[in-house]
């Protein structure tokens, strides 16, 4: 039996959470299958990256995009030191 994995086989999403007067933070919820799970730590960062940039698009409250244009530098600097 042949079993085909997709080359980007892993989905992450990400949320903003915190109450009003907390300070935002950005969790991430990973979708894929427990075979997908084994991977390296730049594969799950380029993830976490790109699930931001999509949240990115649809964050109405500045709250919201101030905190993930922060996580979204600090994870383009967590892959530059990995280089």
């Amino acid at each position: 039996m042949n079993i085909d994995y997709p080359e980007n086989t892993l989905t992450i999403v990400a949320k903003t959470c915190g109450c009003k007067n907390a300070k935002r933070k950005v969790t991430y919820a990973i979708l894929d299958q427990y075979h997908s799970l084994c991977m390296d730590k730049k594969d799950l960062l380029q993830g976490q990256l790109e699930a931001c940039e999509k949240l990115l698009k649809y964050a109405i409250d500045n709250e919201d995009k101030n905190a993930i244009e922060k996580e979204i530098a600090d994870l383009k600097m967590a892959l530059d030191l990995m280089h």
